[in-house]
């Protein structure tokens, strides 16, 4: 599973909005929707905040478990 496929359905999981978790790492929106959706890549800081924010591992939430 891609990365940004997980990023979405962990979201949607959680009942959160794109805006709400695009708070987290300091993006708007459609900031956070062009990561989901492919057009931007996600910086490796903004991982470590996804995934302190979730409380996941850096390796679920790339799909390497």
């Amino acid at each position: 599973m891609d990365y940004r496929q997980r990023l979405r359905e962990i979201r949607q999981d959680r009942d959160l909005s794109q805006a709400e978790v695009g708070k987290v790492i300091n993006k708007s929106q459609q900031g956070y929707s062009h990561i989901e959706n492919g057009r931007a890549e996600l910086k490796i800081e903004d991982l470590i905040l996804l995934c302190r924010f979730y409380k996941l591992s850096a390796d679920y939430v790339i799909g390497m478990i």
